[in-house]
């Protein structure tokens, strides 16, 4: 039997995951969690075989939250499965922990294969991901100004970016407007940049919006 937790802030999304282990690696029993807290709490509670886990929940940051589960089990696969393009977040992840990356567009397809390789040890990336990590490793190229960004306020970026207000952020990630407000003005200074309208453009011209 195959215990996998499967973490995101939609149920019909989780539903939609189930159903397509269901028909490919059963048998399998599920646990579920909307958020952070929720999920680390069934970790340290039960034993998992796999987390798929998406990276936009209230709470903790995707980065955080995969960085706490590594401290509490350090060899349970994590299968990342996100709305996010490859190049948003998906090196984040990587380093934070993650066994695999999958975008929510490619999962019907790709998920069951993506599960079979992380549960056999090895780490799911698609091909254009593979290069942008070899990259990375290799530390060839120079840092784009969004790459120096803490996990956090490279999350509060994205929604700036994408038009969303201070409150509506603070709302998001669960913390004071005070608190954001601070956080957009380190990313203005570490940027370079002087308004939200910089913001936006820089993100939508990398393509992280």
């Amino acid at each position: 039997m195959l215990n996998v937790l499967i973490v995101d802030d939609h149920p019909s999304f989780r539903r939609g995951v189930k159903e397509i282990l269901n028909e490919e690696l059963s048998p399998i029993k599920f646990g579920e969690a909307s958020d952070a807290q929720e999920m680390l709490e069934l970790v340290r509670r039960k034993k998992w075989d796999l987390i798929v886990m998406d990276i936009s929940m209230p709470g903790l940051t995707g980065p955080e939250a995969l960085k706490a589960v590594k401290e509490i089990h350090p060899a349970l696969p994590v299968l990342v499965l996100s709305m996010h393009p490859e190049d948003q977040y998906a090196i984040r992840m990587f380093k934070a922990g993650a066994d695999g990356y999958l975008t929510k567009a490619s999962a019907p397809s790709e998920l069951v294969s993506a599960i079979k390789k992380v549960m056999m040890g090895g780490q799911y990336v698609s091909p254009s991901l593979g290069e942008k990590l070899a990259v990375t490793v290799k530390g060839g190229t120079e840092q784009t100004p969004h790459q120096r960004l803490s996990d956090r306020e490279y999350q509060v970026l994205c929604l700036i970016a994408s038009g969303k207000t201070v409150s509506e952020v603070a709302e998001v990630v669960h913390l004071s407007v005070t608190t954001i407000s601070t956080y957009r003005a380190r990313i203005l200074e570490k940027m370079g940049m002087k308004n939200n309208a910089e913001l936006t453009r820089y993100a939508m011209h990398e393509g992280l919006v």
